[in-house]
């Protein structure tokens, strides 16, 4: 692994967008990440996490969001708990600067913090810049990979915790259930009832594949679409960058040429 410092030079200027996978990769528990203003505390949730400036949300009423602007440019700390699969949980308090506080577009009960980070502990630089390593590796799995078909048959159903209930969407359309025929982490192929209509190419789709442990939501484009000799239409779209799904794929093929001899 880099030091703190040579995570610093590579990541500094690439902020995490904390989606609900990276949060729970994270670790990040929700109950301990709070902005401290003076004797005041609030609750927030991390929207962006960078090494120098992150924002966070939180819910506020009108008259706090005139009152909490008085702070603006002025010293408040960032108390926030990790506890990432593998290392010890951690706690932070991070003195900091407020630096902005506007509402969040779409939802005006909702304020948008921006903070600059004083300084940063080498444990923390660590942290998060271990976790962007890792999502670099899983990019380059991504292209390697993505040429490596999957034919879901019932053994690999099995092995990947495949429920068979998956769904695929469409803007201005009904969900349909889909059977997954086969399965990279570029693409997908699978198949929908007699008599569905093609879709088209170019078309962006959304799936939602339910495994035994999680819940896998992808998006792509559709590539191709035809229909079988008995009437049942075929599709293949590409799928974008997915981190769950490249490490479910990557501990798939792991697996395969590293089976697990079992002794007698």
């Amino acid at each position: 692994m880099a030091s703190a410092s040579q995570f610093l030079e590579k990541y500094g200027n690439q902020p995490l967008t904390c989606t609900p996978y990276v949060l729970s990769k994270l670790g990040v528990d929700r109950n301990k990440c709070f902005l401290k203003i003076e004797e005041y505390s609030i609750i927030c949730i991390p929207v962006q996490f960078g090494f120098k400036r992150s924002l966070f949300l939180a819910t506020l009423a009108q008259q706090e969001f005139v009152f909490f602007n008085k702070y603006i440019n002025t010293l408040i700390s960032l108390s926030i708990s990790f506890a990432p699969a593998g290392r010890a949980p951690a706690k932070f308090h991070l003195l900091s600067t407020l630096v902005a506080l506007e509402p969040m577009k779409g939802r005006e009960r909702v304020g948008v913090f921006t903070i600059d980070f004083k300084s940063i502990s080498e444990e923390l630089i660590n942290l998060l810049g271990g976790f962007q390593e890792t999502q670099e590796r899983l990019q380059r799995q991504y292209e390697e990979h993505g040429t490596l078909l999957i034919r879901m048959t019932l053994p690999v159903a099995k092995q990947l915790g495949y429920t068979a209930e998956s769904i695929i969407s469409e803007a201005g359309k009904e969900t349909k259930k889909i059977q997954i025929l086969s399965l990279t982490t570029k693409s997908i192929e699978h198949m929908e009832p007699l008599g569905s209509p093609l879709r088209i190419p170019g078309t962006p789709v959304a799936y939602e594949i339910i495994l035994k442990n999680t819940r896998l939501l992808l998006t792509g484009i559709v590539a191709n679409a035809d229909t079988l000799p008995q009437g049942m239409v075929r599709t293949v779209s590409n799928l974008s960058f997915s981190p769950e799904l490249v490490e479910i794929i990557a501990d798939y093929w792991y697996t395969i040429r590293n089976p697990v001899k079992i002794a007698k």
